[in-house]
């Protein structure tokens, strides 16, 4: 009986399926050897099935693409976050500085100069520690947004494990999928140099 596809359609068809089988196979099994490194309690959330979606989900490469954007942004985030901590840090570098620019403020004669010198030079002290403190919680938030966006991120490209937490125990897990992800990432492209 013949079938219905023309021109060698459906064996074109076969043979893609057939590829496609075969490197799902190869990354699950990748992905089941890297897992082995994983501490203890990390290998017992990541079940078959966890592993066999993760490795369709990689299938054609996009996943690894988006994973490379994401840590790219995040890169450069923490780059500029960690030049902004540098520079407010290097603006109070100098107390002398801020301790002259509080001098302007009008001295009371009943404060005798070294009490009016140590309570200025204290006000300028608490000043720096609560900017840099708001600074620190301005970049704690901004890096928990981003955690926020790469789950989210992640999620809508269906990558199996990854949804919006703030669970340890699930952030653990997740920073572990990325850790295996990125391996793959590694392990494809020294592939196709080696192809090249």
């Amino acid at each position: 009986m013949e079938r219905l596809c023309g021109a060698g359609g459906c064996e074109a068809a076969e043979q893609q399926l057939s590829r496609q089988q075969e490197r799902h196979y190869r990354l699950l099994s990748e992905l089941q050897a890297l897992v082995k490194a994983l501490p203890s309690p990390c290998q017992q959330r990541l079940s078959y099935t966890t592993l066999s979606d993760l490795a369709l989900a990689l299938l054609d490469g996009t996943v690894f693409d988006i994973v490379q954007g994401l840590l790219d942004i995040q890169h450069l985030t923490e780059k500029n976050l960690y030049s902004q901590r540098l520079q407010l840090h290097s603006e109070h570098r100098d107390p002398a500085e801020d301790l002259r620019d509080e001098k302007k403020v009008e001295r009371r004669a009943d404060i005798p100069p070294f009490f009016f010198l140590l309570t200025v030079f204290q006000a300028v002290e608490q000043r720096i520690r609560d900017e840099q403190r708001m600074m620190d919680e301005r970049i704690v938030l901004e890096l928990d947004q981003k955690v926020i966006d790469q789950q989210s991120t992640l999620e809508k490209a269906g990558v199996s494990g990854f949804y919006i937490t703030t669970n340890p125990q699930e952030l653990t897990l997740q920073m572990n999928l990325l850790e295996l992800i990125r391996k793959l990432q590694q392990r494809e492209a020294e592939a196709e140099k080696a192809f090249s």
